[in-house]
């Protein structure tokens, strides 16, 4: 029995001696949490400032990339209907250079029948010349080449040019086509060949 007590008593002082030891544990130092917490933000900062930068730099990569598209498209835009207006070109003067070529001839039948004649052999050739000459000259009119008026007409140096000039006469006005050396063409509204002319002035 006295046994029994004195176990007892000694699991007692154990039991309160455990308690003690609990209560008396060793606590974390504040200080020390609170130094690695800061370090943990820093870094986070750090961390969040490097992403800025490169969204940054993306963000002007992005920007040179969309103008370079712009520029581009705009280019590509500039370069269609440059070849479109060409393309139209090429339909409305469709014949030009074939036209330049045919009024040299047309010149040269104009300056036969320029020529007068007397015998019936001579008649008869300036009649086919003259029918070949209203031929071409229909046809050039039939494809939009027509004729530019110049005599009595105020000189215009887009359509003229003035090879010659004579003094005004009296009651005759000043910088105005008095005469054609070469007459002039147009191909719609181009120029073909400017009349070569003789102004007052």
């Amino acid at each position: 029995m006295a046994e029994d007590k004195k176990t007892e008593k000694i699991d007692e002082t154990v039991e309160k001696q455990t308690k003690e030891t609990k209560k008396t544990k060793v606590k974390p130092d504040k200080k020390v949490k609170g130094e690695k917490k800061s370090k943990k933000q820093s870094k986070t900062a750090t961390q969040i400032e490097e992403l800025k930068k490169q969204i940054t730099e993306l963000n002007g990569k992005v920007d040179a990339i969309t103008d370079q598209y712009i520029r581009a498209k705009a280019e590509t835009a500039n370069i269609q209907k440059r070849n479109e207006k060409e393309q139209a070109n090429l339909v409305k003067y469709d014949g030009q250079h074939l036209a330049k070529d045919i009024l040299p001839v047309i010149d040269n039948l104009e300056r036969a029948l320029a020529i007068e004649v007397s015998d019936e052999n001579g008649k008869q050739l300036k009649k086919g010349i003259q029918m070949v000459f209203d031929h071409m000259n229909k046809a050039l009119k039939d494809n939009h080449v027509t004729e530019i008026e110049a005599v009595g007409q105020p000189f215009d140096p887009h359509i003229h040019q003035a090879v010659q000039t004579v003094a005004v006469e009296e009651g005759g006005k000043a910088d105005q086509v008095v005469s054609v050396l070469q007459k002039g063409y147009m191909l719609k509204d181009r120029v073909l060949r400017p009349a070569m002319v003789v102004v007052s002035q």
